[in-house]
């Protein structure tokens, strides 16, 4: 079940044009990127030089709330908007060492993550990558038959994804929770972080930036006051430690180092579903 979803890609790779997924990627230390990412990631760093270890620890923080979702709430059933690239330690293994039913969804619609996942997901009969956009949620509904159970708690994941969405339409981060949250049966978890700054030159220059250099397939880097707002939905319940810093949300043995500079963080935290 975990092939046919993304079968349908036919969209070629733009290898001049940088991605936020293969960027992010190349902040990993993988190899999934191309000189375009290259080069816009150094571009970046010379911006905001505490990149690198922001990514590092919010890929650790993705790893942490996933192990606790599963842990501690007992859910079995994930969606990951905005996937990005496999790398180590994905959502379906780190659920899966925990119940090895677990059943995961990735929802994405770059190319070369498409292409990528559903060699990765070859081995794995419960998780599947799905090709649609994260704002597009009846595509999403629709490719959740026979794999999601919405009568059953679900964990909705939307883990630094939401500076890739603008402010306009129903593509609006807060619309798109909305819609997610309506779906999902008491019980349900959601996760919700992003790129945030307290300076408006910041998130001026780093929003400027990206959309130069992704093609304008990027939104904007907001306030921590923005994040607060997502969670503003009716039966959500923020649950402890609340919003923070992703670096501060239950930091275990193997979270890395702290940023050495906070020009920007990247901020969030969970809600259960009432």
């Amino acid at each position: 079940m975990n092939r046919n979803e993304a079968d349908d890609w036919q969209e070629p790779i733009d290898r001049a044009r940088p991605s936020a997924a293969r960027m992010y990627d190349y902040l990993l230390g993988g190899n999934r990127n191309y000189p375009s990412d290259r080069r816009a990631v150094e571009e970046l760093l010379r911006t905001v030089p505490s990149t690198r270890e922001l990514a590092l620890n919010n890929r650790s923080f993705l790893i942490r709330v996933v192990r606790h979702i599963a842990e501690t709430y007992g859910i079995k059933q994930f969606i990951d908007h905005g996937s990005g690239l496999p790398t180590q330690s994905n959502v379906h293994e780190v659920a899966e060492a925990i119940h090895r039913d677990a059943r995961v969804v990735y929802v994405d619609n770059d190319p070369m993550v498409l292409g990528y996942g559903r060699a990765v997901l070859d081995e794995s009969p419960n998780a599947v990558i799905l090709n649609a956009d994260m704002a597009d949620t009846p595509a999403i509904v629709a490719g959740l038959k026979d794999r999601i159970d919405l009568a059953e708690p679900v964990a909705a994941l939307f883990v630094s994804v939401l500076h890739c969405v603008p402010d306009r339409d129903n593509g609006d981060p807060k619309a798109i929770i909305e819609r997610t949250v309506s779906l999902l049966a008491p019980g349900s978890v959601v996760v919700i972080c992003q790129l945030v700054s307290d300076d408006p030159k910041v998130r001026k220059a780093v929003t400027d930036l990206m959309q130069q250099q992704t093609g304008d397939k990027w939104g904007c880097v907001r306030t921590e006051a923005d994040v607060h707002s997502f969670f503003d939905v009716d039966r959500l319940v923020i649950e402890p430690p609340g919003l923070v810093d992703v670096t501060d949300w239950y930091p275990d043995a193997q979270t890395p180092a702290r940023q050495a500079t906070t020009e920007w963080i990247e901020f969030g935290g969970l809600a259960r579903v009432v």
